[in-house]
């Protein structure tokens, strides 16, 4: 097939890790791909691996850019493109005039996210031939909008590399190992991966860390991994005011954002992961963290109920409830053997339900279906 995807994302994050996985492993398959970007798109940088000469700079500003969409419309005529797939919200409604344009191309796009579409959706984008929802419960939300045929959605997980994690994981064993503690270090390691913000509720995890920090004595470094999304910045600049007024300055560590690489290692270092969302779609850290085999402690959002199993291979708790989210922490950080057990388990999980070739052969059906070859 050949296949445009379209984003003009402006920031790296779970959309953005899933579609250049997604690119990798459908080129991997045969399939010819095409790019529309935004100017400065940070996508560039990770899809170096993709013939230059197929990617294409359309600056896609919002969903009414009428100029962005008639040379979209151009670039899928001109290259004959039978699947026009559009990641971003605002990209949606270009994509579908595209995709009336072209005629022979049919339009897919991802829902990553809860948020409600507008009812002006139903006429924009009556001409989407399927709708991919990374979740379960993403998929309940557009069902709920009433703007898309249920019977056009389909549900596709993310899918993570888990061949990079499993390899983070069995390096980090190895320099243990050879070590005279168990734990490979003085003392144990929390963390929370993703875009600094409140919902991610970085506050909440740091309101916890203080009453883990009470309980067992300075035995647990907290580390923050993420960059702020805010304008000024403001919202790190609240963290760090936090951690100062709760007494963890020398317990607490905000790392900023990791490259790609670095990823890996750092979530196979920790000894629990903890997600503290307020809401959450799916969770691809959650997911990246089981593959490691690194238990995961979240709060109950839509999208962990679908990525921890509670006992199984972490522990969910009520959302904003800081003593909980604490007094769970604490007592698998107290159990090294159920902590073990866990870890165990997550690895048997995260590779039976977050495999990437199992995405992308689920979004080849997609992509067949909106053709009209979607077999049984």
């Amino acid at each position: 097939m050949r296949i445009l995807q379209v984003s003009s994302a402006r920031a790296l994050g779970g959309g953005e890790r899933h579609l250049c996985d997604l690119a990798r492993g459908l080129a991997g398959r045969g399939h010819e791909l095409l790019f529309a970007l935004g100017e400065d798109s940070p996508l560039r940088e990770r899809l170096s691996d993709i013939d230059a000469r197929n990617v294409f700079t359309i600056p896609l500003r919002n969903s009414l850019d009428l100029r962005g969409a008639v040379r979209l419309a151009r670039l899928a005529r001109e290259h004959e493109v039978e699947i026009i797939h559009a990641h971003v919200a605002r990209d949606y409604t270009p994509a579908a005039f595209a995709a009336r344009r072209a005629r022979a191309a049919r339009l897919v796009i991802t829902r990553h996210v809860l948020f409600p579409l507008s009812g002006a959706h139903r006429l924009w984008l009556s001409n989407v031939s399927r709708v991919v929802a990374v979740s379960e419960a993403v998929a309940r939300s557009l069902r709920a909008q009433k703007i898309f045929d249920p019977e056009r959605i389909r549900v596709v997980a993310n899918g993570i590399d888990l061949r990079r994690f499993q390899q983070a994981s069995a390096e980090v064993e190895r320099a243990r190992a050879g070590r005279a503690r168990d734990v490979g270090r003085d003392t144990l390691r929390v963390g929370i991966v993703g875009e600094l913000s409140e919902v991610k509720g970085q506050e909440d995890f740091l309101r916890a860390a203080a009453l883990v920090n009470d309980k067992l004595g300075g035995a647990v470094e907290f580390v923050i991994v993420g960059e702020d999304s805010s304008r000024d910045g403001g919202y790190r600049a609240r963290l760090e005011r936090l951690v100062a007024e709760l007494g963890l300055g020398r317990r607490a560590r905000l790392l900023g954002r990791l490259g790609e690489e670095e990823v890996p290692g750092l979530l196979a270092s920790l000894d629990l992961f903890v997600s503290a969302s307020r809401t959450e779609s799916f969770g691809m850290a959650m997911a990246e963290a089981l593959a490691c085999g690194v238990p995961v402690v979240a709060t109950a959002t839509e999208g962990a109920q679908e990525i921890v199993e509670d006992g199984v291979t972490g522990s969910l708790v009520p959302v904003g409830d800081v003593p909980a989210l604490a007094s769970a922490v604490v007592a698998l950080l107290e159990d090294g053997g159920r902590r073990q057990r866990l870890s165990e388990q997550a690895r048997v999980a995260a590779a039976g339900r977050f495999d990437l070739a199992r995405m992308v052969e689920a979004t080849e059906r997609v992509y067949a279906g909106a053709l009209g070859r979607e077999g049984p």
